[in-house]
């Protein structure tokens, strides 16, 4: 066995004609440098954990695309990342729905739901209902406003001060949640 180890803080050269046995000692040694990676790429301690050892267990059985002199920390970063990235686009594919039936029945059957709209009509109708009770000289500035236009150009068509109109839309919002407050709990 001929065995030339370099070490530097921040990687491992190794030049290294080795058995099985030694080689996988050595990779399991620079294990201990993969989990911050590991926990980067997946954010959680039981996956780091599996793609650590999924990491072992493809560098131990891939010995012989090992060189000699390679970096052995990188060799080990870089299966790592390629696992992760692997894993990643199975989770993704696995998750894709493809319709593979003859008349896609699957994809066009959301055009095919029907909502029930009675909410929405009860609702409506109270809004209306709470409208009509709000005098005419403020809920038409509100309904003005509620149409989108400005406050100065619902100044310039109802005749009056662009102050009054604010006033006027603040009262009719005012009113509005008050004839409407069973609705407050939405």
């Amino acid at each position: 066995m001929l065995r030339n180890v370099k070490q530097n803080s921040n990687f491992t050269l190794i030049n290294i004609t080795m058995n099985a046995s030694e080689f996988n000692y050595t990779v399991t040694k620079a294990a201990k440098y993969l989990k911050p990676f590991a926990m980067r790429l997946t954010r959680d301690l039981d996956d780091a954990n599996d793609l650590i050892q999924d990491t072992m267990l493809k560098a131990v059985t891939n010995q012989e695309k090992f060189s000699d002199g390679t970096n052995l920390k990188a060799w080990l970063y870089t299966i790592m990342k390629n696992t992760f990235i692997t894993n990643y686009q199975k989770i993704v594919k696995r998750n894709t729905f493809i319709d593979t039936t003859e008349n896609l029945h699957y994809i066009d059957s959301v055009s095919q739901v029907s909502q029930n709209d009675g909410i929405y009509r009860f609702l409506s109708e109270d809004i209306n209902k709470a409208l009509r009770l709000v005098e005419e000289d403020i809920s038409k500035p509100f309904m003005m406003y509620f149409r989108g236009f400005k406050y100065h150009e619902i100044a310039d068509k109802l005749n009056i001060p662009i102050g009054t109109v604010k006033n006027r839309i603040h009262i009719a919002r005012k009113e509005l949640k008050n004839h409407l407050a069973m609705y407050a709990a939405y």
